[in-house]
This record gives C-alpha cells, structure tokens and sequence, in this order.
C-alpha cells in the first residue's frame, strides 16, 4: 500500500505555504476554527483524487491573487511495482529518506523509492496534474500518472454523504472488497420489473463474499443490517447498472438511510476490510455524528491502537474524545504563521501526553490560561460572562481555554504550561502569590514568551478579593457563603482565624454601622480558604461570585486589583 511521505502546498486558500511529512497511520490534525486543517485535506483529495477535471475558483488561491500559481505536490513511498514501472516512471522516480528525512530528486541505495505528484493551477483557472521530478522541469507536456493507477492511488473521503460508498458505484468501497460482480443485465431489469426481492435472490450468490464481509463488519461496529445484509435494487435509482445494486437490511431498508455517523463508521469499517487495496482515508471533523463510544470505534477502526497500521488516515477534529482516544503521535498542532503553515507533532513526552489527558479541550484552543486551582477558573469564566453580558467580547470567542492545575503545588502551572508552549500555544499562568515557584521555573516560562499574572502582596485569591471589593460585595459574598455551606461553618471559620476574636455576627454588625476594617477584611479572607472547606472552593461556586457579585461591583474595586484582572483579559484577546 502506498503511503504519503510528504506534502507541499503553496498559494491554495489560507495557506502560502506548507511543507509536512506526515506518519504512515493515523494523522490528526488539531487546531482553532481556521487554521487551515480542511484545507490540507483537500488539497490531498485535489492532488491525488480519481478526477478529470476540478472546479477552481479565484477563492482557492492565496489572498485571492492569481497571478502566484497554485502548486500542490504530494510524495508518495512504499510503491507497488507498477509505479515503480522504469519504461513510463523512471525518470520520475525519487528518493526519500536518509539522514535528513527529505525528498531527494534522484533514488539511491539506502533510501526508499519515491514518487510526486503535482496539481497546478494558474490564474487561467485549469488544473494541470503531473509527476514532478526535477530531472523533468523541460517536459512539454508533462507527463501525469496512468489513470488505472490513479484509480488505485485516491484516497478515500468519509464525508457527509456516503451513499456512493453503499452501492456498486465506480470507485465504490463495494468493489475493493473482491473481484466478483453482479450481472446487470436483462435478468436485472427483468428482477426489477417484477420484484426487488426477486433480483436480491438472483445477485446475492453473485456478492456472497462482499454480503458476508459488510455484514460481519457491520455486527462488529454494532451497525444494525438484521441477520444479514442484503444486495436489492435501489428504488431510487434512474438507470440500470452498477450503481443501480446497493445494500441494504435483512428487512429490505437501503442502508443509505443510515444516519451519518452510521454510514461513516460502516464504511470505514469496509475499507479496513479491503485494506490489501486500501491506501488513504480522509476524514473531515471525524466526531460528526458519532456518539463518543461509536467515535472510539471509528478510530479503532482506523488502526489507532495497531502498531502497524492498517490504512493512512488524514483527519480533523473538534472533539476531546478524540484527543484521548489518540497518542501523541498521532496528533499534530497545525499553525498558521501569516500563511505560512506548519504541523507541530504533539509527541510522546510524559508531560505533553499527561496534558492531553487531562486536558484535552484546551490543545483545540488558541491560547490557554493555566489557573492554579478551580478557584482561578470559576473566577474568569464568571467575570467574562458578566462582562460580555455588558457588551464585551467573549474570551471564548477569542479561542481562550482555561486550565486547572489543581491547587496545591505553585510549580505545577509551569509544568503543564511548558507542555503547551513547546507546541505554540500563547498561555498565561494566574496563580496565588501565598507560595512563591522555583524562579528557574518561572524564567523559563517567561523567556518562551508566557504571561505571568498574580495576587498582590502574598494573596491567595480569596484574601485579595475580601480585600479589593467595596463594602456592599463583602456583605454580599458573606451571605453568599452562607449559603453554599453547612450551618454553623461560616461563623467556626471566622473564629478559627481570627483566634476567637471575632464572630459571624460581628462581623455583620461591623459591616452594618461602619464598614468592614482591614484586619476583619484579612480574617474573611483566611477564613473562607480553610483547605478543604473553603466557602467558593469549585469552579461552579467562584464563577457564581464572579458573575453575581464580583462583576456587578466592579466599578467600585481596588485599582490594583482590577489592574491585574483588566491586564489578563487584555492579553488574553490580543495574544
């Protein structure tokens, strides 16, 4: 089976330029909303897809200017004898490896056998596709693959609409399975004329094999087919011919009624069946349709527990489930650089894969913010979903994640955020300024371009918010605590902070007659972050207080306080 060792693509839609050797299995790309991860799978469909001819806009060239050609080549190794063909493909035929893992124009011992193909388009709007090789730049007119191994070498696209891939269409994943055909002749019309049921008995004999392959397929991807699927003929179909036989179930339903996330995962299935012909698998946003247990499956499917894969597969996603499912491996951060792209391989490293782990959502984001606990967490959602509601942007629409490094340890944010930074990724730590981090930590982080933000003064967050807020939101975060905790509590910890000083109800009588003082502020503030019974001490609780009493008195705060708040945000959607 053929295997793409490398792709370049120049001036194709948002991408100027882009150069990628991807892995011989499972290929994941990864990203925010328009980095150009469509675009890289389809310019592998443009390049090496069964087609004659292909619609080109001016929308399809860089910044729409077409006077710089689009040029798209893909290099493929692990050739079969007929592409290694020396009477047509010799002059042609590359090397790709050794020591620097590049294309070299001419093959050689040591390296393995290799192959380009190139699509053109100038601004005449004309696809022109060709073997590439240096040797050959003078060639007029250039010479391009035989069709019968195009046919062979075009990846297969699981989209949206499937239903090509469930009959006995050209290029259908039906006819890889085997050799054998149905005859389509009069016995076929004169079946269809007198009953489906009467040709299904006539041509299933003749698909016995491809029968029993998609429906031990479909029992193992836990696809509903009956007893056994069934070849009829299709009802909708206009014409006689192959296209005209498609599967169904045992109860005679076509299997082109399956909902999309079904007929993905069927078909995929199919053409890990036929992998002795199999080459490349596409998948755009592969999570579409799919139940998370039916999402593992697919991927399963795909190969991606094997240590030799079955199939190449190039696909995209928005989903965590994926990211979990996946290695390091076989996840690649896709970056967009003012057109110039590149993939990032996530790789293997205890702290990359603990991170994917743990948090997956955030590698589908821009720019991360790593909180030391939940607190931090609670807090940000909270304070941007009360400032949107006044007319502000959304961190979240500015592609910001939030991470939470779970308390305790002030080396922990820089441990993870590395991970993160190593990939591309803008991150901001916000953490606690009660327990200082190793500065050698810290140093690092800030060379690699990190945003540190923290509490005044060695605060904890709870101590700089019973310190900064006016009046008014001290009595309200007191009663707020009241109500998320047990009875009695909130007056135990005033005690036990304040050594027996002070109780609940003075301090709501001082509140009352001349305003909370520095020292009963301080008190609060210890008070509601006793470990393990702090008042706001969950994402849910702090982003209530955020977005309830935080926000709303936020004209009235400390201006240091909203300084360091205001400087993240502002970072955060600028990044």
């Amino acid at each position: 089976m053929s295997r793409i060792r490398k792709i370049e693509i120049c001036n194709f839609r948002t991408i100027c330029r882009f150069s990628w050797s991807p892995s011989a299995g499972i290929n994941c790309l990864i990203g925010p909303g328009d980095s150009g991860k469509s675009t890289v799978l389809d310019a592998i469909d443009y390049c090496l897809g069964a087609r004659r001819n292909l619609n080109v806009a001016d929308t399809d060239f860089f910044n729409l200017d077409v006077t710089q050609e689009i040029v798209i080549r893909v290099t493929l190794g692990a050739l079969p004898d007929a592409l290694k063909n020396l009477e047509y493909y010799g002059p042609y035929l590359r090397g790709f490896g050794g020591d620097s893992g590049e294309v070299e124009d001419e093959p050689r011992r040591g390296i393995e056998t290799a192959l380009t193909v190139q699509l053109a388009v100038k601004s005449d709007l004309e696809p022109v596709w060709s073997l590439y090789s240096e040797r050959t730049l003078g060639e007029d007119p250039p010479r391009a693959l035989r069709w019968k191994d195009r046919v062979a070498l075009a990846p297969a696209r699981l989209g949206q609409h499937s239903n090509a891939n469930l009959s006995w269409t050209k290029g259908s994943v039906l006819n890889r399975l085997s050799d054998e055909r149905a005859d389509v002749g009069l016995e076929l019309v004169k079946a269809a004329r007198e009953a489906r049921a009467g040709f299904g008995a006539q041509a299933a004999p003749q698909l016995a094999n491809t029968l029993k392959t998609v429906t031990d397929t479909a029992k193992s991807l836990g696809i509903p087919v009956g007893a056994a699927a069934t070849a009829l003929l299709d009802a909708h179909a206009v014409s006689f011919g192959d296209g005209a036989i498609s599967l169904h179930n045992e109860a005679g339903i076509p299997l082109r009624n399956l909902g999309t996330g079904s007929s993905r995962l069927l078909i995929a299935g199919l053409h890990r069946a036929a992998a002795a012909l199999a080459r490349i698998v596409l998948v755009d946003e592969i999570e579409y349709g799919l139940e998370p247990h039916r999402l593992t499956r697919l991927l399963n499917s795909l190969g991606s527990k094997e240590q030799v894969p079955p199939l190449q597969a190039f696909i995209t996603t928005h989903s965590p489930v994926t990211l979990r499912e996946l290695s390091g491996t076989q996840l690649y951060v896709l970056r967009n650089d003012d057109g110039v792209h590149h993939a990032w391989l996530v790789g293997s490293d205890n702290d990359v894969q603990g991170a994917i782990r743990s948090y997956p959502e955030a590698f589908l984001a821009r720019t991360i913010i790593v909180c030391e606990g939940a607190s931090e967490v609670g807090l940000i959602r909270g304070l941007d979903d009360f400032w949107v509601s006044q007319g502000s942007r959304s961190l979240q629409s500015a592609g910001v994640s939030y991470v939470d490094a779970g308390g305790g340890d002030a080396d922990a944010c820089f441990h993870i955020a590395k991970a993160f930074q190593k990939l591309g990724y803008w991150v901001a730590v916000l953490q606690d300024n009660d327990k200082p981090p190793k500065a050698e930590l810290l140093d690092e982080f800030r060379k690699a371009g990190g945003y540190h933000v923290t509490w005044r003064e060695g605060k904890a967050l709870e101590d700089e918010l019973f310190a900064s807020v006016p009046d008014n939101a001290v009595t309200a975060l007191i009663a707020r605590a009241l109500e998320l905790t047990e009875d009695g509590k909130v007056d135990a910890h005033i005690r036990t902070r304040s050594e027996g000083k002070l109780t609940l109800k003075q301090v709501q009588f001082e509140g009352m007659i001349a305003g909370y003082t520095n020292e009963t502020r301080i008190v609060l503030g210890a008070a509601s972050r006793i470990r393990k019974a702090g008042w706001f001490k969950s994402i849910s609780k702090m982003e209530g207080v955020a977005h309830d009493i935080i926000g709303p008195y936020w004209a009235e705060a400390d201006a240091g306080f909203k300084v360091i708040l205001s400087g993240l945000y502002m970072w955060a959607c600028d990044a």
